[in-house]
């Protein structure tokens, strides 16, 4: 008598066949004559640099567990004038003070789990978020599902996130009490804020058709919904029909920046990635943006990478954007004091925006590049030039790597 056997030996392949470690450093540097902080006017230096961290670690064939950590440290002109008496002469919106808050530091950590099914075709996650830095703190969690089907010609995804945020508001100088009898008459109405909450919930839904063997589409919809705290405690607004008061010729605060305590975003997106041939790729992109405080924003993107033999591409690339104006939008003195809403954040005014941008990248498969148990795969340099209609500009360089972990 025989009797069968089970010679079934097909091998499942994992997910993530090996440990990586991805860094990336950034250096973002911008200025401009409109600074929230000064209610419109004044210095919008600032200077930031990133440091960011990604461990990606199979945990084994199906599931991955993903370590996000990075660190932000900027340096702010503009928002060293919360104080801009210093001592060291007359204040002045354009130059910087020396106060506590011209520079901070933000710290976060996001760990993430996925699992894929066995036939990889079915993706599910959980993330978790924390940040802090001087005067905010944010945790967060969320997750997605992911179903590719049709042959995984065709991909679905839903995701949701939600933001858990506090503030520790820094209120310009002169608002924090005891400084009225500095200046003769200067007695702002001012209330500081309650509720010291932000909270932020998002859902999202995907999904991606290969449409033929060189053309791919994607349409993404994004609800949003933000309630809380949502105006900037520090920002500075100049009523139209108040007296001004100065010091050191320095114009001093009618109030703070006051906008809506909820607001609801609906950015909904579309990408098309066509395959020219082995040597260009055209990735477009295009998004609507509207919110129920008035902005409607049109982005649209194109990059077109470039193949330089086998290791090496390159990234042009081009942005272009649009905005109106929120409602509660007015420039330096335009707001009068009766409204419940004002802002002086050119941020939130009507603007368009240009971004020109060049990266390079190498790539070796076989990571024949080693130090120690690190092999490289891909080097990343990046660099972007910013300019908006409201005379801001800005500059931004970033470094990126993945090692493969032997």
């Amino acid at each position: 008598m025989v009797f069968g056997q089970n010679t079934d030996t097909s091998y499942k392949k994992r997910v993530l066949e090996t440990s990586e470690l991805e860094t990336l450093f950034s250096y973002y540097s911008q200025d401009g004559p409109n600074a929230a902080v000064t209610g419109g006017e004044g210095t919008e230096e600032l200077t930031d640099a990133t440091t960011t961290i990604v461990l990606r670690m199979p945990l084994n064939a199906d599931d991955v567990l993903t370590i996000d950590t990075g660190i932000s440290a900027y340096t702010s002109a503009s928002s060293s004038n919360v104080n801009p008496f210093d001592g060291r002469g007359d204040a002045d919106p354009f130059d910087a003070s020396s106060g506590a808050s011209r520079s901070d530091l933000l710290a976060y950590f996001s760990p993430n789990y996925s699992h894929s099914s066995d036939d990889r075709n079915r993706i599910w996650t959980a993330k978790a978020y924390v940040s802090a830095e001087y005067d905010y703190f944010s945790i967060g969690f969320g997750g997605s599902y992911t179903w590719l089907f049709n042959e995984r010609n065709t991909e679905v995804s839903v995701s949701g996130q939600v933001y858990l945020d506090a503030w520790n508001p820094q209120y310009p100088i002169e608002l924090r009490g005891g400084f009225t009898g500095a200046v003769p008459g200067y007695d702002p109405d001012f209330v500081p804020f309650v509720d010291e909450n932000r909270n932020s919930y998002a859902f999202t839904f995907s999904f991606s058709q290969i449409l033929s063997k060189r053309l791919q589409a994607l349409l993404s919809v994004d609800v949003v919904r933000q309630d809380g705290l949502l105006s900037t405690p520090f920002q500075r607004v100049y009523f139209g029909d108040v007296q001004d008061f100065f010091l050191e010729g320095f114009q001093l605060a009618d109030d703070v920046e006051r906008l809506p305590d909820t607001r609801f975003k609906l950015p909904i997106g579309a990408r098309l990635n066509y395959y020219l041939n082995d040597l260009a790729i055209i990735r477009a992109y295009y998004r609507f943006y509207y919110d129920d405080w008035g902005i409607i924003s049109h982005t649209a993107n194109i990059e077109i990478p470039l193949k330089l033999g086998d290791r090496f591409t390159l990234y042009p690339n081009y942005r272009f954007y649009s905005q109106t104006a929120a409602d509660h939008f007015f420039e330096r003195e335009q707001a009068i004091s009766t409204l419940d809403f004002y802002t002086s954040d050119f941020d939130l005014s009507k603007y368009t925006a240009h971004q020109y941008g060049m990266g390079v990248r190498y790539k070796d498969i076989f990571t024949k590049a080693k130090f120690l148990i690190f092999g490289l795969r891909t080097v990343d340099l990046r660099f972007a030039y910013y300019d908006r209609s409201t005379q801001l500009d800005a500059t931004i360089v970033t470094l990126g790597t993945t090692f493969v972990i032997d």
